[in-house]
């Protein structure tokens, strides 16, 4: 018997992160406790363990601040636009705005209608739970993950290995 997906075509998600996956920025995420203020890059609050009394203020993200285009992992990016036409490409970001980082793509040169959604959250199960949402609701079936956050990269790869379909996870380092 021939196998089914001879006959189908894949459908194909491919979800970038963000800051310190395509971009560097100078933001910062604020926190307080105890009346001591520190602030910490993206890639230090992706594995900050919150402390009870944390206060935590997100401002710097309502813009992407001097933005630095991380261009080995943008190559990447732009080459799947290019061949999927955008379609099924997102940015699944922690921030909670996502129009900043719309203006961002534009000033790049992308004008695709890149589908961009901000979670408002650093627990790495909403980004798997986002994703597996997709695949579960919208039948996504080849899924490609980039991410800078080892926490978010291992909660997605756990969820995917339950799935019986394509996929591929890259922790982006720099």
């Amino acid at each position: 018997m021939i196998a089914r997906n001879l006959f189908t075509e894949s459908k194909k998600l491919r979800v970038f992160d963000f800051d310190d996956t395509l971009v560097k920025t100078t933001s910062f995420i604020y926190v307080t406790n105890k009346g001591k203020k520190k602030k910490l890059t993206p890639g230090e609050y992706a594995v900050y363990n919150e402390k009870p009394g944390d206060e935590f203020d997100f401002s710097d993200f309502s813009k992407v601040q001097n933005p630095q285009e991380i261009r080995k992992i943008t190559k990447v990016f732009r080459r799947i636009i290019k061949s999927s036409g955008g379609d099924g490409v997102h940015i699944l970001t922690a921030r909670a705005a996502y129009k900043p980082i719309k203006q961002y793509l534009k000033d790049i040169g992308i004008t695709k209608n890149i589908h961009v959604t901000a979670l408002a959250s650093n627990n790495p199960k909403d980004k798997a739970d986002w994703i597996e949402d997709k695949i579960d609701n919208e039948g996504y079936d080849d899924v490609y993950f980039a991410d800078d956050s080892k926490k978010n990269v291992d909660a997605t790869k756990r969820m995917l290995r339950t799935k019986d379909i394509k996929w591929r996870v890259q922790h982006i380092k720099h």
